[in-house]
């Protein structure tokens, strides 16, 4: 008989609620569900906030949302899972970060959270009440942790170099700031 301990429920829970509300969130942009605008609106809108291709954009963010929040939420292959999930909420947050630090001014506080937890239980792990613990870690080895943080790094710092220089662009060829969904300033 296996023994849980409270360290196993408590990851449980985090990876239930960081993992359900990722993939909600992943899910409004990949089928507009909850919502969400799907790939083509979700699409028109990353374009217009500086992530081009637009419509790659968004299924990219959305399937690390969603595949991410999905499989920390199974405990599975959990040191990819929230790496891809702290990739897009990192990129998120480079969005959201000219507005400040609070979500009720268009800041970064919640998408850093999700971020910061997604890339805790890649680093701690799932816990014994998990797919990776049933399946014996086969896909939740300790040299994959920082194998993927580094790989998520380095696309996700790509990314958001990439946007950043799209919006200097922008405004010095005088097309004006760059909106979010509420017309917050990004």
């Amino acid at each position: 008989m296996t023994c849980f301990d409270r360290r196993d429920l408590g990851l449980l829970l985090l990876r239930l609620g960081t993992g359900g509300v990722l993939a909600a969130h992943g899910a409004q942009k990949l089928f507009g569900w909850f919502g969400g605008g799907g790939l083509s609106g979700t699409g028109e809108f990353m374009e217009s906030v500086g992530y081009a291709p637009g419509r790659a954009s968004a299924a990219a963010a959305g399937l690390a949302e969603t595949g991410g929040g999905t499989l920390l939420a199974l405990g599975l292959a959990t040191p990819a899972a929230g790496a891809a999930a702290a990739g897009a909420m990192a990129g998120a947050s480079a969005l959201h970060a000219p507005n400040g630090f609070f979500a009720q001014s268009g800041g970064y506080e919640h998408a850093a959270s999700l971020g910061l937890t997604a890339a805790g239980l890649a680093v701690t792990g799932p816990g014994r009440i998990s797919l990776d613990h049933a399946l014996g870690h086969t896909v939740d080895r300790n040299w994959m942790v920082p194998v993927a943080l580094a790989v998520t790094a380095a696309a996700t710092l790509a990314v958001i170099g990439a946007r950043q220089a799209r919006v200097r662009r922008q405004e010095e060829d005088g097309q004006g700031e760059l909106f979010d969904e509420e017309g917050v300033t990004v």
